[in-house]
């Protein structure tokens, strides 16, 4: 039941955001971490960028964000690999404000978006 509402939570977000008008950032900033060894990372990305972190390869797609207001909330489509997996852990649009509507399920790392880049 729980899946549904969020899943239905992130439709309707989704939906929204598509009706407003968005920008298309030059890049994001994620955010990872190791969660046995309590090491936080940022990784700042172009789009198209991948970085590694531990056994994962972290794909930043492109980061959207409403138009002309840059600071305000980002979408972003990563896309996460693990070494020895033939199938992407994660791959799917995050957003900055809710990581819990579309977040990564692994056992060891977490991995969400901050923010959208411009420069």
């Amino acid at each position: 039941m729980i899946r549904f509402v969020l899943a239905m939570t992130f439709a309707f977000s989704t939906s929204v955001v598509a009706q407003q008008a968005v920008d298309v950032g030059t890049g994001a900033v994620l955010r990872g971490l190791d969660k046995v060894a309590g090491d936080v990372v940022d990784m700042t990305l172009r789009n198209g960028e991948s970085a590694d972190i531990g056994r994962l390869t972290v794909r930043l797609g492109e980061c959207r964000y409403p138009e002309g207001d840059p600071a305000a909330d980002a979408f972003a489509f990563v896309t996460v690999e693990e070494q020895g997996r033939e199938a992407p852990v994660f791959q799917g649009w995050m957003i900055a404000s809710s990581p819990a509507l579309n977040a990564m399920e692994h056992a060891r790392y977490d991995v969400w978006v901050m923010r959208c880049k411009t420069d």
